[in-house]
């Protein structure tokens, strides 16, 4: 087996039985994982062993055949990462928070954020991708004015005009759209936090 070769590859060979392709895929990738978590808990002890159960919930998964995230390895493996240093301090009762100046929903501040290093950058790619997938859930109108306020970056009046309602039934859209997507972050029991 190569250094070069595809993680796709190496894992398609992993879950064939080929162990060696899951020792080229740790080696692959260990540093840019275990900094990852370090940079989130700062505790060496910590992070090894976040990092340990990291690619012990990696194992488990390809072997229960529950992988599917075709040619994104590193970045499942990042989300997984992100999920256990998540439950460490959801278990320590030091979750970070995240809240936006206008209190419209947390995570909207969070995928603004413009300092982000790699990792950061892929786990803020597929947080956004998931509330992309809420807000198609939403009722249209509501869709309609998160849509044009987060994605067009329109105020309330501008919003107001461009969908011939007053600014409080933009408002209560939105209102209402918020609620929708928290209710819907619980449902799919989605974390929404780097």
């Amino acid at each position: 087996m190569k250094v070069t070769t595809p993680d796709s590859i190496l894992v398609k060979d992993y879950i064939q039985g080929n162990e060696k392709s899951l020792e080229i895929l740790v080696l692959r990738h260990k540093s840019r994982v275990y900094n990852f978590i370090h940079s989130k808990v700062y505790n060496r002890d910590l992070s090894e062993d976040i990092f340990q159960d990291t690619f012990i919930k990696v194992i488990k998964t390809l072997k229960k055949g529950s992988y599917n995230e075709e040619g994104k390895f590193l970045p499942w493996v990042m989300r997984i990462a992100h999920n256990l240093v998540i439950d460490h301090f959801r278990k320590s009762n030091r979750m970070p928070k995240y809240e936006s100046k206008d209190k419209e929903f947390d995570i909207f501040s969070l995928l603004k954020d413009s300092d982000r290093n790699a990792e950061s950058q892929l786990i803020i790619d597929q947080i956004s991708n998931d509330v992309r997938r809420l807000i198609d859930e939403l009722p249209t109108e509501q869709k309609e004015v998160v849509v044009l306020r987060l994605y067009k970056d329109m105020s309330y009046k501008e919003i107001a005009e461009n969908t011939n309602v007053s600014i409080n039934t933009a408002l209560g859209r939105m209102r209402y759209a918020i609620i929708n997507l928290r209710r819907l972050v619980t449902e799919h029991n989605i974390i929404l936090t780097q």
